[in-house]
């Protein structure tokens, strides 16, 4: 797939390019005020960026843009799949919970995945944000970023959006389910 550089083939990165066009302007809700020519260019000068998108798409996330930071110039991309990516469920929060389980670990964590894809996980706040663009994790859950004293007592959280309403919960870090994955964000 890729070399360990991080760095895609000039097909792959050309198929990449496309799959993003073409998911940027079938959602023009999401980004209104910008132009695709601007994103791409951010991204052909990004290449590890683009690693990291193609390890989103890989795993079902359909990052698309949601914001730009004015500050930096950065573009930020969020997993848009409708519900949590297909290839990111089935695991813990962390490597700490992975490794406190006695029987039944899962493959991998949250948290290690993450980092591994060069991605963050969504916090509540951008979880919430996603929301407002349309509706996500009707059928599914995702894990985000926890606050440091609910992790210390050994749980981590969690949303869903149900009956109109974005739900946080709670869990063991260590638990997990086929039907709760995570949603990344990347800036770039």
């Amino acid at each position: 797939m890729t070399n360990e550089n991080k760095e895609l083939l000039l097909e792959q990165r050309e198929e990449l390019l496309r799959t993003l066009k073409a998911r940027f302007e079938k959602n023009m809700n999401r980004h209104k005020d910008f132009e695709w020519t601007e994103v791409q260019a951010k991204l052909e000068a990004n290449t590890e960026k683009l690693w990291s998108l193609n390890e989103m798409e890989g795993t079902g996330g359909e990052p698309d843009v949601v914001g730009h930071d004015e500050k930096t110039g950065e573009y930020i991309f969020y997993d848009c799949s409708a519900e949590s990516p297909k290839g990111r469920r089935s695991v813990c929060y962390d490597r700490e919970a992975l490794e406190s389980r006695k029987k039944h670990k899962p493959e991998n964590s949250a948290i290690d995945m993450a980092t591994a894809m060069g991605i963050e996980l969504l916090t509540e706040e951008q979880y919430r944000e996603l929301q407002k663009l349309d509706h996500f994790d009707m059928k599914t859950s995702s894990w985000v970023q926890t606050p440091a004293n609910i992790r210390k007592l050994g749980g981590a959280i969690f949303c869903d959006y149900r009956y109109d309403t974005v739900f946080v919960y709670h869990n063991g870090a260590d638990s997990y389910y086929a039907a709760r994955g995570f949603r990344g964000s990347l800036r770039v």
